[in-house]
């Protein structure tokens, strides 16, 4: 059986040789190009029954021309920004998720863009560099309030390191769930009592553009805002009119609804916004846990298939 890794960065895909040659060494394995385009992905594929997938879309049109394809092991939680789970169902190809696996990586990254924002430190970074001496006053977060939006195992990091720097913790999930010194109250309340709001939900149909235009109008006054979820979460021009305007005290974010963000974004011409480059889940740690969870898929797609499914 074959296996191609389509858009492998040189880290991942180091790992990912290492790991599929100790683990599992009947599986052929072959590699992409980190910087692939979804058009070039059914040529890669030529007699690969599995496909692994990071940060590329795979559109269903793209998928129906890889011939053989059974199986997509999906690099993270997020299939739903970069293809259709069910419409690839329909074709015959089953798409497989990694959970879990950067959960503290992404909950640090959290709280450092937090911090981030609460003492201006992109600005006075900027400013530094281009010769000004910049001095902003920040927040305080101690005995701040930190509102989480979506209650997973990233955002029980999330709380478990803000509360251990003093500030309290509130949450709403969709579902109901219980957490030590977490108090879970509805939604609009959140909004309106959180000095700073954390983004933590799956992305689908009934979360996207969650955070609208309404609900930003609905948070505190100057109020942080930070997202280590996914872009599209939000209504990105409310976002923006909202931190121009100062309703939004600030945004810290690592994911956006276009990626990369294209050149001359409106976010990047504003300085209360302190962005990351969608790394937050980025640490050797995390992406060895990555890794293992992708071959160990691998290893009962093999058990369970014996051979390609097309």
């Amino acid at each position: 059986m074959r296996a191609v890794f389509v858009d492998a960065n040189p880290t991942l895909r180091a790992l990912a040789e290492s790991l599929v040659a100790k683990r599992l060494p009947a599986l052929e394995i072959g590699f992409g190009p980190a910087d692939v385009v979804p058009d070039a992905i059914p040529a890669l594929l030529a007699g690969a029954s599995i496909a692994w997938i990071d940060h590329t879309a795979l559109p269903t049109e793209v998928a129906a021309r890889c011939a053989g394809l059974g199986d997509v092991v999906f690099l993270g939680t997020g299939a739903r920004s970069y293809m259709d789970p069910e419409a690839l169902a329909a074709l015959g190809v089953a798409v497989h998720l990694i959970k879990g696996y950067g959960d503290t990586a992404v909950a640090e990254h959290t709280i450092a863009l937090l911090f981030a924002a609460a003492r201006e430190l992109a600005a006075m970074d900027r400013a530094m560099r281009a010769g000004t001496w910049l001095r902003r006053e920040g927040v305080q977060l101690a005995g701040r309030t930190l509102g989480l939006v979506g209650f997973g195992g990233i955002a029980a990091e999330v709380a478990r390191i803000a509360r251990a720097i003093g500030m309290r913790v509130i949450a709403w999930n969709r579902t109901p769930r219980l957490a030590a010194g977490v108090e879970f109250v509805a939604i609009e309340r959140l909004l309106a009592d959180s000095d700073a709001v954390s983004l933590h939900l799956l992305l689908n149909d009934e979360t996207r553009g969650f955070l609208s235009r309404a609900r930003i109008a609905a948070m505190r006054p100057g109020a942080i805002l930070v997202n280590t979820a996914r872009g599209a979460l939000v209504d990105e021009d409310a976002m923006a009119d909202a931190l121009r305007s100062g309703r939004l005290g600030h945004a810290a974010l690592d994911v956006f609804a276009i990626e990369p963000l294209p050149a001359g974004h409106a976010l990047t011409a504003l300085a209360n916004v302190t962005l990351s480059a969608h790394s937050a889940f980025r640490t050797p740690e995390a992406n060895m846990r990555l890794i293992e969870a992708a071959v160990a898929h691998c290893e009962r797609i093999v058990r369970e298939r014996g051979a390609p499914r097309r």
